[in-house]
């Protein structure tokens, strides 16, 4: 093999960066066969025994992020061989295979450093499915980890490149780290806030943020070091300090929308003074309601029930207890909810009345629309209160609104006509 090699720059002597150059591109070659073996051959075998481990054991979840932290690694090799091959090169200047050499163990350094990373997602995946993972959670101290050990490749690859000890730059990075801090005090912030926002994900491009500390209320569409970016309702553009999405409090919307369901909290204010009692006559008539017959009949057992008891005690006829008009009607939008295709079934549905006010009783609407889009929302929510408000009449109630009780009388009269004050007066 040497015996080629010397003929063939023998036979190039004329041109000795021809022959450098085909050294290079054999040695470009020799690595980039070595990453083909370790992908196509070594990780597809790896990757089938991992994909068929996991489906005996059941744990599919992790076996990806395995695969990460191998694929990580595999990166390595073409570094490496060219690393120890740039040398072998001739006619390169020394500086330059030294700094190709140095590049290539930072590679190597960097590679491990986020395959380390890779390991500690795939040990909290494990982890959380511990009974008691969510009171005690590892992932703070997982990503404190992660961030050691990215600033203590950050620091080797420098003493590497520098061509000096670990120890001196340490050394030198304490005493500069007091300034270094002042300076870059707003950077280091948004730094730490990104990492961690990336981290817990608890923003994520597209989502529905609300802070009005910072009038900010739209989605979000762009993340970047010192800066969250929210294209408000309105189309205008609010940035927000990274730093604050941590410090403060805010309202991320995305669970509403991954929920699958959007809440109506709403209230109808009814007049009490409508409130009364309902004859005989008129339970027989809200029959016709084909959403009160369970209700109506439940009632009806229970009630006389309860006065057949007070009767065989002697009771006075103004003890027994009647079905009431706001009664029926709570009942009949309980149940008109339960029936209407807009209203999520699997979410919470209370209809209620909280504490009457001097705007009258306040009768809830608390549901769930099954679109959580504005637009269908908004035209669900309307569709509801439409139909309640037009089928009040019918239960003998009104809605309270209020108004003046003083009498208003307009008196209309000609600025240029002299006997209308006298006789305004003389009418008065």
């Amino acid at each position: 093999m040497q015996d080629h090699l010397d003929a063939l720059r023998e036979m190039l002597a004329p041109y000795p960066w021809a022959y450098s150059l085909i050294v290079l591109s054999a040695l470009l070659l020799v690595a980039w066969l070595a990453n083909l073996i370790t992908r196509r051959v070594l990780l597809r075998g790896l990757r089938h025994v991992i994909a068929r481990v996991a489906a005996l054991t059941g744990h599919t979840g992790d076996s990806i992020s395995r695969m990460r932290v191998i694929s990580r690694l595999a990166n390595v090799v073409p570094a490496l061989v060219i690393g120890a091959g740039i040398g072998m090169v001739p006619d390169l200047p020394p500086q330059l295979v030294a700094f190709v050499s140095g590049l290539c163990k930072v590679f190597v350094i960097f590679t491990v450093a986020l395959a380390f990373g890779h390991a500690l997602d795939v040990a909290n995946e494990v982890y959380e499915r511990r009974p008691d993972a969510r009171n005690k959670p590892i992932k703070g101290y997982l990503q404190v980890a992660k961030i050691i050990a990215l600033v203590m490749a950050a620091l080797a690859s420098v003493a590497l490149l520098a061509g000096v000890e670990l120890v001196h730059v340490l050394t030198g990075l304490g005493a500069a780290s007091a300034v270094l801090m002042l300076i870059f005090q707003d950077t280091i912030l948004s730094f730490a806030a990104s990492l961690q926002i990336s981290g817990d994900g608890r923003v994520r491009i597209g989502d529905w943020i609300e802070m009005p500390s910072q009038n900010a209320d739209g989605d979000v569409i762009d993340i970047a070091l010192h800066t969250v970016t929210v294209q408000n309702w309105d189309k205008t553009i609010t940035t927000v300090p990274t730093r604050k999405l941590i410090s403060d409090s805010f309202k991320n919307w995305r669970g509403m929308t991954e929920s699958g369901g959007r809440r109506i909290k709403r209230a109808i204010y009814l007049d009490q003074h409508s409130t009364r009692f309902l004859d005989a006559d008129e339970v027989a008539r809200f029959r016709r309601f084909r959403l009160l017959d369970a209700y109506l009949d439940g009632k009806s057992s229970e009630l006389q029930a309860w006065n057949a008891t007070l009767a065989e005690r002697g009771a006075e006829p103004v003890n027994r207890r009647r079905v009431t008009n706001l009664g029926t009607f709570r009942a009949y939008v309980q149940q008109y909810l339960q029936n209407h295709p807009g209203v999520h079934q699997d979410m919470t549905l209370l209809v209620r009345q909280l504490q009457p006010t001097d705007h009258g009783l306040p009768l809830e609407i608390y549901c769930f629309t099954s679109d959580v889009a504005w637009a269908a929302y908004e035209g669900i929510q309307s569709d509801i209160f439409d139909h309640l408000l037009a089928i009040l009449p019918e239960f003998g109630l009104r809605v309270f609104q209020a108004h003046s009780d003083a009498p208003v009388e307009v008196r209309l009269r000609r600025e240029d006509d002299p006997g209308a004050a006298s006789r305004a007066d003389a009418s008065g």
